[in-house]
């Protein structure tokens, strides 16, 4: 046809060669968006081939046909088969099965045999941070989902203040100019001064055409990554050299029957403003630095930080389902069968980022930031802790789960505390106040390790059913095993260890014949009296030794004169 086209003239053959370069020239400048398609026939590249290869070859049996029967009969074997893909594959779920046990061969999963312990506790559900961090800026600003991360060494909630994406103006000629940095561990945050970070990125989430994320980095992608890698969230941290940067995860595809995503690395934007060479680099080849999961080892600030996306750490999670056999998940076995328990009031679901210390668990897993699911059996009146999943959060090519269910631990899991909690305080009005994000508490205490879950009440604006934050908000542990709930004061971290003590300890004493008690952490200035106390028993007993070694030589002297 083409061919034809272009042997009728000279005319027809210009405008041939300039519809090619316009076509060619869209292709190049447009990919960000016709990128997702592309991904779509990546995903379900095998059901696409499989579904045109039994068209093609029933259309040909069809025209070749004679008679009227076989057609009749060729096109409703077609209509059972599309329906049976159909039906089966997507209905049913079975391309997702596939593709979760694709994800479950694929892992590096290690069992422990001992839980970790947690550190450096986050007091603020997620919802909350966000509602706080948006009550702080003006009406021509928005600010990004908040993501605990690593900075200077400690857990902070960061977040971009961005140009609103309600004036679309903000969008196409104004700057990331500010990022907040929150403490994760104090149950104040503040949302001003030092907290509010002045940092420029000619590139962000709510920003326009190629100034926006996702464009500038589907932009950057070769041609080869287009197919193959999708940006997820986008985080805000130091690099090495203490400069703030923009890190966007990427999902890479794998796989040509049932292709399943796995963590694909980073591309790193750095902060700077908007100018004429920034612009030509964008509209061109995007911006940013891709890093590999290899190389990402070579860059400090990216290791024990929070980089992996959580589409895919939910699916690492959930595919454990299979770890009695391909065919357990299925209805008729569902020996080990687990899924990932979402609770309604919650606006934000697992995993929850939480900092654990392996250091005594002879693992070799670094301490650090996880992705920490609590997986319980498939039932709905099921809610029993099956398995606690620890997936790094720099996307460390491991997975690390505990068994709670093979040892017989009768741990209840997250989707029965809610009513624990609700239980507990009948004065709450608990229809306007949620109990969210039941994160692990993990202790050593009265001779072993106890695992709780911490959870903040959150109160619900009625006008938009968003959690409203509070500076000091109501804390609760529920003790998994003995399904106590233990209120604790927010403002006081040091003391909650003791608080389940007091509680708990008459009946750990009852059921588990122990007799070991609470030892109290000395404070600083304790540990420092206590330093200065020997030094003071030492200058004592020195000078005693010193008196003692003069009236001596006194005796000597006399003696010899005598």
């Amino acid at each position: 046809m083409i061919k034809n086209y272009w042997n009728k003239g000279a005319r027809q053959k210009k405008i041939t060669i300039i519809s090619s370069i316009i076509i060619l020239t869209l292709l190049f400048f447009l990919r960000d968006d016709y990128q997702p398609v592309l991904l779509f026939f990546r995903k379900f590249i095998f059901i696409i081939i499989l579904c045109l290869t039994v068209l093609f070859l029933g259309l040909r049996s069809f025209r070749k046909s004679p008679s009227t029967g076989n057609r009749i009969g060729i096109l409703l074997m077609l209509t059972l088969f599309f329906g049976a893909i159909y039906f089966v594959g997507f209905y049913f779920k079975m391309y997702d099965y596939m593709k979760t046990y694709n994800v479950f061969n694929s892992l590096n999963r290690l069992e422990i045999v001992e839980l970790p312990l947690t550190q450096n506790e986050r007091i603020q559900p997620l919802r909350n941070i966000f509602s706080m961090a948006n009550e702080s800026v003006g009406e021509t600003k928005d600010v990004s989902l908040p993501h605990l991360v690593r900075v200077d060494g400690t857990n902070q909630w960061t977040m971009a203040i961005q140009p609103t994406e309600k004036y679309v103006w903000q969008g196409i000629k104004d700057n990331t100019e500010e990022v907040f940095s929150v403490s994760s561990t104090t149950p104040f945050p503040r949302f001003s001064s030092e907290n509010r970070i002045p940092v420029t990125f000619s590139i962000g989430e709510s920003l326009k055409f190629s100034r926006n994320t996702y464009n500038a980095v589907v932009q950057r992608l070769n041609p080869w990554m287009l197919f193959n890698y999708e940006p997820s969230d986008t985080y805000y941290m130091k690099n090495d050299k203490g400069a703030w940067v923009e890190v966007v995860s990427l999902i890479k595809w794998k796989g040509f029957f049932f292709p399943y995503p796995t963590f694909g690395g980073v591309m790193v934007i750095d902060s700077g403003k908007h100018n004429f060479n920034d612009y030509v680099e964008r509209v061109l080849i995007g911006k940013g630095t891709y890093i590999s999961p290899e190389e990402m080892k070579n860059h400090e600030y990216l290791t024990r930080q929070n980089t992996l996306s959580e589409k895919v750490s939910r699916l690492q999670a959930e595919s454990l389902k299979f770890l009695a056999g391909f065919s357990d998940p299925l209805p008729w076995n569902m020996k080990t069968a687990v899924k990932i328990p979402d609770l309604p009031d919650d606006q934000n679901q697992q995993p929850f980022v939480t900092d654990f210390d392996f250091s005594d668990t002879k693992t070799g897993a670094y301490s650090g930031l996880y992705h920490w699911f609590g997986l319980e059996p498939v039932g709905d009146e099921r809610t029993s802790l099956t398995f606690s999943v620890f997936i790094p959060a720099d996307g460390s090519n491991a997975l690390y789960f505990y068994d709670h269910a093979s040892k017989k631990q009768g741990y209840a899991g997250v989707s029965a505390m809610p009513l624990k909690v609700i239980e507990s305080r009948k004065e709450y009005d608990w229809s306007v106040n949620k109990p969210v994000e039941f994160r692990p508490y993990i202790k050593n205490i009265a001779g072993r390790k106890r695992m709780f879950f911490l959870s903040t009440i959150s109160s619900i604006r009625q006008e938009n059913a968003q959690f409203d934050g509070s500076a000091t908000p109501d804390l609760a542990l529920i003790d998994s095993e003995y399904r106590d709930v233990i209120w604790i004061d927010a403002k006081k971290p040091s003391t909650w260890d003791e608080a389940v003590y007091n509680q708990l300890n008459e009946a750990w004493r009852a059921s588990e014949h122990i007799n070991i008690y609470f030892e109290k952490e000395k404070t600083i200035l304790e540990k420092n009296q206590q330093i200065l106390d020997s030094i003071k028993l030492l200058s004592k007993q020195e000078k005693g030794v010193k008196e003692i070694e003069r009236l001596q030589k006194e005796i000597d002297s006399i003696k010899i004169n005598q």
